[in-house]
């Protein structure tokens, strides 16, 4: 049974985060708000955290993954970025939107495709931000939405903590979220390319 806390969306407890990074360290699979929507991840390191993702979305191996950093230092580990890119990312991060790049041989073999590029974003939440420097490592992140139900991204932690229940270790109750996702942007070609409109203005890259 996955347990179900309430985490201040603006003050997060100190001792409520520690707790969820524990959990994470364990290889545990959580819920957790962005500033978007509730994604559902686990610690990049924890092969059994990613294999049970893709066990929860119906994910093939080689679908492409998304990880939260918190700041433009790790995306630099995590990905291949010149100083055009880097302007740009400091730009839009933190905010809503999920860049892929080019990925290093940091990232783990177990979440990349076989096109070796990744998606980065860096979360404007206080919830997130706060447990990824507490983890000391990336998040993999998906959003919190079932397979067969393509259009409706759960928002609301009750009913998340419901439908999830078997699945995962936790459930963070941070409030009702909005259900739309980041904007996804690839910059791994001559210029930038939006591939889904969300939360972040795609007409900038126009």
């Amino acid at each position: 049974m996955a347990q179900f806390i309430n985490i201040h969306p603006k003050n997060p407890q100190p001792r409520l985060i520690t707790q969820v990074a524990e959990i994470l360290r364990e290889g545990g699979v959580i819920v957790y708000p962005t500033d978007t929507t509730y994604g559902l991840g686990c610690g990049i390191s924890s092969r059994k955290g990613v294999e049970r993702i893709l066990r929860i979305k119906h994910l093939p191996t080689s679908h492409q993954l998304s990880i939260l950093v918190s700041d433009l230092s790790d995306i630099a580990r995590y990905a291949r970025v010149d100083n055009a890119t880097y302007r740009l990312l400091k730009r839009f991060l933190p905010g809503p939107y999920t860049f892929i790049l080019e990925a290093t041989r940091e990232v783990p073999k177990t979440i990349l495709p076989k096109r070796k590029t990744i998606g980065l974003r860096i979360p404007d939440h206080p919830i997130c931000l706060e447990l990824l420097k507490s983890l000391g490592e990336p998040l993999l992140s998906t959003s919190m939405r079932f397979p067969g139900e393509n259009e409706e991204i759960l928002s609301d932690p009750y009913v998340i903590h419901t439908r999830t229940d078997h699945l995962v270790d936790l459930v963070i109750d941070a409030g009702m979220l909005p259900a739309a996702p980041s904007t996804v942007v690839d910059l791994t070609g001559p210029s930038p390319e939006v591939l889904r409109a969300g939360a972040g203005d795609p007409t900038v890259f126009s």
